[in-house]
């Protein structure tokens, strides 16, 4: 049987030592289009001793049109073979739209996981979930402050919405399909209820550095599947004084400190 997502992203992070997640999301309004692949090559080259997976988020490399696509497929081909690479999309369509942007994320472009949204239901991930060695990463609780307008708002039996997500995961877990499935939980959100409430899948937990999330809600929460802890902003463009490696390392200690905790 072949390595699955979530074991190949356990390897990466106990060689590693990190659970940081390097999020790719270049601006054009602050960088020239031209020098946008060297940008991103220095970025991947610099973070990847730190860096348990990479997500380039491909809003920022739709914005510079077909450009940016082509931009976003060639950094995908030189990526580092052993650093997972999760695309930050965020798709959520009718199983028939679903399926072809399976095929375009995992067969085209060859990423290890994707963000999807679960909210149209359960059968709109069905084309993802049968990739052997891929993975999905649901929406759950997101770190803005619009995810209690639905995510977070009390159903009449007393349970949350997001709470509908985690049991899709562990429908996919029952029915046994090939796909690892874990779910995005927000650091700005991510209190110690809110963990409790959903299962004990990968997570990918965007957050820190610029949105302000705070680690300490990590800590003691005695989960054991891999999380992934996303930075993109504090890495590609706070702090301009220190490189993108003295960054990495600088949130991977954090990172790595309050999961000890």
């Amino acid at each position: 049987m072949s390595q699955t997502f979530a074991e190949k992203l356990n390897v990466r992070i106990r060689q590693t030592g990190s659970a940081l997640c390097v999020g790719l999301d270049p601006r054009p309004v602050m960088d020239d289009i031209s020098a946008m692949p060297a940008l991103l090559c220095k970025v991947v080259e610099e973070t990847a001793p730190y860096a348990a997976a990479f997500k380039p988020n491909i809003a920022y490399f739709e914005a510079m049109g077909l450009k940016g696509l082509h931009i976003l497929e060639d950094l995908l081909k030189d990526m580092p073979k052993d650093v997972p690479i999760v695309l930050d999309a965020k798709r959520g369509d009718i199983g028939e739209t679903q399926k072809y942007y399976a095929q375009a994320y995992f067969e085209r472009w060859g990423v290890d996981a994707v963000t999807l949204s679960p909210f149209m239901g359960y059968d709109t991930l069905e084309p993802f979930l049968d990739y052997e060695g891929k993975g999905i990463y649901l929406l759950t609780v997101t770190s803005n402050p619009g995810s209690a307008d639905i995510e977070r708002k009390e159903l009449a039996d007393g349970r949350k919405v997001y709470e509908l997500v985690g049991d899709m995961v562990r429908r996919s877990v029952s029915e046994g399909r090939k796909t690892s499935v874990g779910m995005v939980v927000g650091l700005t959100n991510a209190d110690a209820d809110i963990l409790a409430r959903v299962p004990d899948a990968p997570m990918l937990i965007p957050g820190l550095g610029a949105q302000g999330g705070d680690l300490s809600s990590l800590s003691g929460s005695g989960r054991v599947a891999p999380p992934l802890i996303n930075v993109s902003r504090g890495i590609m463009y706070q702090n301009p004084e220190l490189s993108y490696a003295e960054k990495a390392a600088n949130f991977a200690q954090k990172i790595r400190d309050a999961l000890k905790a």
